[in-house]
């Protein structure tokens, strides 16, 4: 990857923080992107995916911190606070209405 040249100390903090995954990945979706607004309207009584998660006592920026809180207590959560019955279930849908949203105008 980027063996040939050192990486500056900003870029380093910036790999560690899980924030070059989306210029390095042109497929990578934020949880932001994908838990919009107008999905969460949608499907729950929230406007952010941060409120959402923060009702639940639950945090998580990446994809990488929700896969470790994944589980019976989060798909519990779900189904209480959103018209899904899991987290699975949940995730699927997103994907779905943000790829039937691309291309078209806002």
């Amino acid at each position: 990857m980027r063996r040939n040249k050192p990486l500056s100390m900003e870029d380093l903090l910036k790999e560690l923080k899980g924030e070059n995954a989306p210029q390095e990945d042109p497929n990578f979706v934020s949880l932001e992107q994908l838990f919009n607004e107008k999905f969460l309207r949608g499907h729950s009584s929230f406007e952010s995916f941060e409120a959402f998660l923060a009702k639940g006592n639950f945090q998580a920026r990446t994809h990488e911190e929700i896969k470790n809180i994944e589980g019976e207590l989060f798909d519990r959560y779900i189904a209480r606070e959103t018209d899904f019955r899991d987290w699975k279930q949940m995730l699927e849908a997103a994907k779905k209405e943000h790829e039937a949203s691309k291309g078209k105008p806002s």
